[in-house]
């Protein structure tokens, strides 16, 4: 949906908003951190985030790939940024094309700042030279299709500004007539540049008016975190900062925290007046922090920590859900550690669950482009942590000890999760603070049967409960105990007859050809794992299991032994051999407790 869209519903109601911005991280660890937090301000409900494309286009590749994953994964409107810098129209149009594919329909147009080691903006061979012409290049090629944005700059493009008051003057005026330029060629939505003087944004606002510029206009607010930020990006941008702001922060330059809790209250009052005067909404440059933009709405009103849904078991919150997943409430537990391999995987579905799985299987399309395995390999970085954490197992015993350290909390990684995290937070189990749950897990690994996917047993449990809760709040949530283990063919053999004597469990086996199934589930019979009830609402179903869905998931989480584990040693290696072979002769199986109102808060395997 285009932002300007909804921003125009907004406004219709009398509604005030606010969005987000990001960029694009250096490195592998700052995106994996990027993600985590994108989701928990997500969950706040900005009615849409920007990704930035860096000086120079030196983030390119980058924010086409963030923004594409911020639109289909984190779920949230997504605009992204695109310049003019080392862009030639063939670049351009790559670009474009992608973010189509990805289903991006947002775009703020921007010239773009100097390539590194140049002091001026240069137009590349075959490129553009301003984001005027970027803007019309676009509507000339992609038509109505893409929602654009256009930058406004309160006191003048900074590169135009100097010590003659006189010539600033004109052009702050000769601004005014580009930035109509910029409207009139196709620009739909105004975000601005940091600013600290308010009244100088509401003077833009009224002279953007009186020039006949009629779209929105939002404030790029950037809160105050560091002294040395605050100096280079005022610098760098010529903002004029007053004197009063100036004082109090040059007073506590040596003093971090008296600088952050200023940033906040300044950004408060900031926003407060300027929604008090006619702002509909509010842009966050987040710097890819969290504490303070969210202090900062926090005050202002526009969140309340206790009425934030909690996300839903598979890890995203589907009142943010964009396009055709924008209902989506349902999925196969499989996935529960890896809900990014599963929105990839299944990208080109044309519907999505929305309260039953039952016939599901029949309208999604599991993908099978090896790229999926991708959304969560190994980076170099992150495969030096991998053999770091698990050593150079040669025995089951060492895989076995893998295994033990990670579900005592001593380790935060396993191939069969996406989420760099102790054991238990993620996936909603919080075992380290339930002793006989986790003892029960250790057993299995003891007994050579290695856990990759644990679910506690839930009772009504009330939907605020910390790690355990999720969805709105005043709701209770109700979970069956799961639990899914890898097992060699033996111990598989020993455990059949245990499985088949427990009325209550639902049971599910498979080797990695699929050539060996043994269940007690029928094909098409669908078996509820995780549900709540909310007031005002039907009975949501959050997670489920079916055997169809489990044979998909199945061929994944074999061939991860290979790519995000064996692949961290040398082919031929002792490791590799042994990790291929657990692969090629183990099976995987998947057991689900049907008493879910007392009892064990895992499934007797071993009884």
């Amino acid at each position: 949906m285009k932002v300007i869209d909804k921003i125009n519903q907004k406004v219709a109601a009398g509604q005030h908003f606010f969005s987000f911005e990001f960029f694009p991280p250096k490195t592998e660890e700052g995106v994996d951190a990027l993600w985590e937090r994108m989701e928990r301000m997500v969950a706040h409900g900005p009615i849409f985030c920007d990704i930035t494309w860096g000086a120079g286009g030196s983030t390119a590749n980058a924010t086409l790939d963030l923004a594409g994953k911020m639109q289909n994964m984190v779920n949230i409107e997504t605009m992204m940024h695109l310049t003019c810098t080392n862009m030639p129209a063939e670049s351009l149009d790559t670009a474009l094309t992608k973010l189509r594919e990805s289903g991006l329909e947002n775009i703020l147009a921007l010239r773009g700042d100097p390539p590194k080691g140049h002091d001026r903006f240069v137009t590349v061979e075959g490129g553009f030279s301003c984001a005027l012409d970027l803007v019309k290049y676009i509507r000339k090629t992609h038509g109505d299709y893409f929602g654009i944005c256009v930058a406004g700059y309160p006191e003048a493009h900074p590169e135009t500004l100097t010590d003659d008051q006189a010539a600033n003057e004109k052009a702050y005026t000769d601004s005014l007539s580009y930035l109509k330029a910029k409207v009139d060629a196709g620009g739909q939505l105004i975000i601005t540049q940091l600013f600290y003087d308010c009244d100088r944004f509401l003077k833009f606002v009224k002279d953007c008016r009186a020039v006949d510029i009629q779209c929105p206009i939002l404030p790029g607010i950037m809160p105050i975190m560091t002294y040395g930020g605050f100096k280079r990006m005022t610098g760098f941008c010529k903002v004029k900062v007053p004197q009063e702001i100036n004082d109090t922060v040059e007073a506590n330059k040596d003093n971090e925290e008296a600088i952050k809790a200023y940033g906040v209250d300044l950004g408060a009052k900031m926003c407060k007046y300027l929604l008090a005067n006619g702002t509909p909404g509010l842009h966050m440059y987040s710097l890819n922090m969290e504490k303070s933009a969210l202090a900062i709405l926090e005050r202002v009103g526009f969140i309340d920590n206790s009425k934030v849904p909690r996300p839903m078991p598979w890890g995203f919150v589907p009142m943010h859900s964009c396009g055709l997943r924008r209902g989506e409430a349902v999925r196969p537990v499989f996935w529960s550690n890896r809900p990014k391999s599963y929105v990839w995987r299944t990208k080109d579905s044309q519907a999505f669950p929305t309260s039953r799985w039952e016939g599901a299987m029949a309208r999604l399309t599991f993908s099978d482009d090896p790229t999926f395995m991708q959304i969560h390999s190994y980076s170099e970085g992150r495969r030096a942590k991998a053999q770091e954490v698990w050593g150079a197992p040669t025995t089951v015993a060492d895989v076995q000890r893998v295994f033990s350290q990670f579900y005592k909390n001593e380790t935060g990684m396993l191939p069969w999760s996406e989420f760099s995290t102790q054991f238990g937070i993620k996936n909603g189990t919080a075992l380290s603070s339930l002793e006989a749950a986790q003892g029960a897990v250790l057993a299995l690994v003891d007994a050579s049967l290695l856990p990759i996917n644990v679910l506690l047993r839930k009772f009504a449990v009330p939907s605020e409960t910390p790690v355990l809760g999720w969805g709105p709040p005043g709701g209770q949530v109700y979970q069956k105990g799961h639990v899914e283990f890898f097992a060699s063919p033996e111990a598989l053999q020993t455990l059949l007859p245990k499985l088949q004597s427990q009325p209550s469990l639902t049971y599910m086996a498979t080797n990695a050809s699929g050539s060996d199934i043994n269940t007690n589930l029928q094909d098409g019979a669908v078996n509820a794992v995780s549900w709540g009830t909310f007031p005002g609402k039907e009975v949501v179903q959050a997670t489920v299991e079916d055997l169809a869905s489990f044979k998909v998931w199945a061929k994944e989480a074999f061939e991860l032994w290979r790519s995000d584990w064996a692949s961290c040693y040398e082919s031929g290696s002792k490791s590799s051999e042994l990790l291929e072979s657990l692969c090629s002769s183990w099976y995987l199986v998947s057991v689900t407790d049907n008493q879910y109102t007392k009892g064990d808060f895992l499934p007797s395997v071993l009884a």
